[in-house]
């Protein structure tokens, strides 16, 4: 993210009480235990498999990796994920 860019959306996110996550094009990951992850604000799917998800993000990657993966749902901006989630990572560009 550019340095001015950030700096005027964390003065929002501050001052004006609005949400991090939509201003600064962050990604907002909801789970339930290791059985479900629905993933909001993300740029597309990149890879999936039995084992792991990809989805490409404003700044990088998303993986999740565990196994036994079905998509639920799949949206321009959302993904519902099912199955035993293992770890998240973000891997920068």
């Amino acid at each position: 993210m550019k340095p001015w860019r950030q700096r005027i959306g964390n003065w929002l996110t501050n001052h004006l009480d609005l949400p991090s996550d939509v201003i600064l094009e962050l990604p907002r990951i909801t789970t339930i235990g290791q059985l479900h992850a629905y993933i909001e604000n993300h740029r597309g799917l990149v890879l999936f498999s039995d084992n792991e998800l990809r989805l490409r993000m404003e700044y990088g990657y998303l993986k999740i990796t565990g196994s036994q993966f079905v998509l639920k749902m799949m949206l321009p901006e959302e993904i519902l994920l099912e199955g035993k989630i293992k770890e998240f990572k973000f891997i920068e560009k």
